[in-house]
This record gives C-alpha cells, sequence and structure tokens, in this order.
C-alpha cells in the first residue's frame, strides 16, 4: 500500500474557460479567488528525474512557495494518479541554491494564470498559459465532475505541462526555451 498522498486528476486542454466558468457556477461550484500568476520552476540531474516519470518543482503563487515532488503517474481509466508530495517553503532563492548545490538544474520554467474552483472534494483549475487554456479537476470522483462539466473523460491530456510544452516546441522553433509570458 502507497502510504504517500496521491493526485488524482484529469487535465483538459483547449477549454473554453468563459463556458466552463458559467457551468461552475450554475453547478453552484464555489471560486477560491481570482486568477492569480503562478511561476514553476522544474530541476532534474541528468534528466534522472524525468527519465523515471518524476518531477521537482518549486512553484511561486499568491500562497508563497512550495515544493512539490510528484511521483511516476499510473491511469486508471483517463485518471492520472501519482504520488506528489508538497511543503511551503520560506524563500525561492535559498531553496533554488539548496537544490543547485545538490546537484539539479533548473531544466524548464512555466507560467500559468490558475483560477481555482471546489465542488464538493473536487477542485477545477482554470488555467491560462501562453500555450492556450487548460482545466483540472483534481479529487477523487474528478471525472464525475468533469463529465458533468461538459467534458468527456475519455478526451483527458495525458501530458503534463511540462511534456505539452516540450512538444509545443517542436512544432513552434519560434518560441521562448521557457513557457512564460512576455
Amino acid at each position: 500500500m502507497n502510504s504517500s498522498p496521491e493526485e488524482r486528476e484529469l487535465k483538459f486542454g483547449d477549454v473554453d474557460l468563459d463556458g466552463l466558468r458559467d457551468r461552475l457556477r450554475e453547478l453552484d461550484a464555489e471560486c477560491q479567488g481570482s486568477a492569480a500568476l503562478e511561476d514553476n520552476w522544474i530541476f532534474d540531474m541528468d534528466g534522472q528525474l524525468s527519465s523515471s516519470g518524476r518531477l521537482l518543482r518549486i512553484r511561486v503563487d499568491r500562497r508563497g512557495s512550495r515544493i512539490t515532488y510528484k511521483g511516476p503517474a499510473r491511469f486508471e481509466d483517463k485518471v492520472k494518479i501519482r504520488p506528489e508530495l508538497e511543503t511551503g517553503v520560506e524563500e525561492f532563492a535559498t531553496t533554488r541554491k539548496i537544490f543547485e548545490a545538490l546537484g539539479y538544474s533548473l531544466v524548464r520554467r512555466y507560467q500559468k494564470y490558475r483560477e481555482d474552483w471546489l465542488l464538493g472534494s473536487i477542485t477545477i483549475s482554470l488555467d491560462h498559459t501562453p500555450i492556450g487554456d487548460f482545466a483540472e479537476f483534481e479529487g477523487a470522483g474528478c471525472d464525475r465532475v468533469a463529465k458533468r462539466c461538459g467534458l468527456d473523460p475519455e478526451k483527458a491530456e495525458r501530458r503534463n505541462y511540462l511534456r505539452l510544452y516540450e512538444d509545443y516546441l517542436k512544432e513552434h522553433q519560434e518560441a521562448p526555451p521557457d513557457m512564460i509570458f512576455t
């Protein structure tokens, strides 16, 4: 049995955020605040983490800075499930220096404007990114809530934002190396 907390999510690309926001209001979901910039810094050591499906991140948003570790993903139907550990840190710059002193280096940075909603125990994140709009449904039963919002779990995106941007760069060689707003 896995003792670490697990993330259960569905991600959808090319989402009409205004339409989804209207649907969430119809379902009496609770908006957790207006959209705010989220800055994500991904670290790795010679590809060791990414090659095994793991991720190490520092996220900076309106709540402060947090370190996140995500383990390899598995899928139940279309729902992505992966171990996730997260904790707050006081200083982003010092945390980055610690990672670098341990041999980790920054491999990618990505940003998004995120607006969170809550419907029961499911968190719905409306994400505006430099490569388009996405919605994430997170929690046990996220597939049922996605269906209630008019989204088909069979069409859920399996890639994380890091992989999405790597694929985007293959098609848009003129794009900046990081997925950031310029």
